[in-house]
């Protein structure tokens, strides 16, 4: 029997995961944290994945299993740590990730090592994905349900934390996951899952990069790739690399944003081929058991949750530059790209850099 911290967030895929780790008769402890940014309305959204309701349903779970529960507050590091530099890559014509962001600084990080300080043996948690001990090794692999397969958000996880977590839910379906919390007769069985960033209960991003980062939504030009302006965009963080809606040029035929520049505060379009990625450039990037020992291996690379893995070259240095087989529809710097062999995550990282098929055409606006 092992004594497991459980991350509960109040929906029914963690509460699942304390139920199972409880029928196996571990001792489980319950913890909800408390992210819940303390410039929104306290009560919140009450389908939020963090937010303030997630408490009572985690709660109400924790009684129904008869254990304990505790509620940690962690929303100045999970402001610090994530909203702002959300707001702020946006402002920068970066596309960021919170999730990615979440799992790497806190639920993995300071909460890991909450849990290993109240002597727990491990963290739970209600992700889809798998892990495999391969002697002292722990390797991260692919969920059973590749339609819910969240090992894309979690490529950050080392050594460090792998050996002291548990994924319950790795072996399951979604829909077995829900008859089974129907079954336990859980008080969230038949809650909604979340779909929208925790601490934009609107829905709309752009309200905290208007608190955060306002300058993010200044407007300014929208260039084609020949240098000529066509047309004024509404601030580089309402658009990301490869989005056709929304842009407001008439040209005749659809556009797409191709580069974002923003020290000139502008944007560039192009056809729908020049919007994709020839390569990329990766930085601050981890490995879930060791760096590769060769310079440069095959392997296959997710750039944005529940795309295909598409293969590539990678070549490592103090970045890894990801060359594609096929051009891939763009993803912008600030998203993650996750290297995979087969079901195996190897490691990721943060995009830097995107080459794309127009990089060579494309033309500054100051040489026209």
């Amino acid at each position: 029997m092992a004594r497991v911290a459980v991350a509960m967030s109040g929906g029914v895929d963690s509460s699942v995961a304390a139920a199972l780790l409880v029928q196996a008769g571990h001792e489980v402890v319950g913890f909800t944290l408390n992210l819940w940014p303390a410039w929104l309305p306290e009560e919140g959204n009450p389908h939020a994945c963090c937010g303030v309701g997630a408490v009572e349903d985690a709660r109400a779970t924790a009684h129904h299993l008869g254990i304990r529960h505790y509620v940690l507050n962690f929303r100045e590091a999970f402001e610090e740590a994530v909203v702002r530099p959300f707001a702020e890559e946006y402002a920068r014509g970066r596309t960021p990730n919170p999730c990615v962001a979440c799992n790497r600084h806190v639920k993995f990080s300071l909460l890991l090592d909450r849990a290993r300080s109240l002597r727990m043996d491990f963290l739970a948690t209600g992700h889809y994905v798998r892990t495999r001990r391969d002697g002292a090794v722990v390797r991260l692999l692919r969920a059973v349900d590749v339609r819910k397969d969240q090992s894309y958000v979690l490529c950050g996880l080392t050594q460090r934390e792998l050996t002291h977590i548990l994924f319950p839910l790795g072996e399951l379906r979604k829909d077995e996951v829900r008859q089974l919390a129907r079954e336990l007769k859980l008080p969230v069985a038949d809650k909604p899952e979340s779909q929208e960033i925790c601490f934009a209960p609107s829905g709309r991003y752009t309200e905290v990069v208007a608190r955060l980062a306002p300058h993010g939504l200044r407007p300014g030009p929208i260039y084609d790739l020949q240098g000529k302006r066509v047309g004024t965009h509404q601030g580089l963080a309402r658009y990301t690399l490869g989005q056709r809606r929304g842009l407001g040029v008439a040209a005749g035929r659809p556009l797409y944003v191709v580069a974002m520049d923003p020290d000139r505060n502008a944007l560039f379009v192009g056809s729908e081929e020049d919007a994709r990625a020839v390569e990329l450039v990766v930085d601050d990037v981890t490995w879930t058991v060791r760096p590769p020992e060769v310079p440069r291996f095959r392997a296959q690379v997710q750039i944005r949750h529940g795309a295909p893995a598409a293969d590539a070259w990678l070549e490592v240095g103090p970045r890894v530059r990801v060359r594609f087989d096929v051009p891939q529809w763009l993803t912008s710097p600030g998203q993650v790209a996750c290297f995979y062999v087969g079901e195996e995550v190897l490691g990721g990282g943060t995009v830097a850099e995107v080459v794309t098929v127009a990089a060579d055409r494309l033309v500054e606006p100051a040489a026209v």
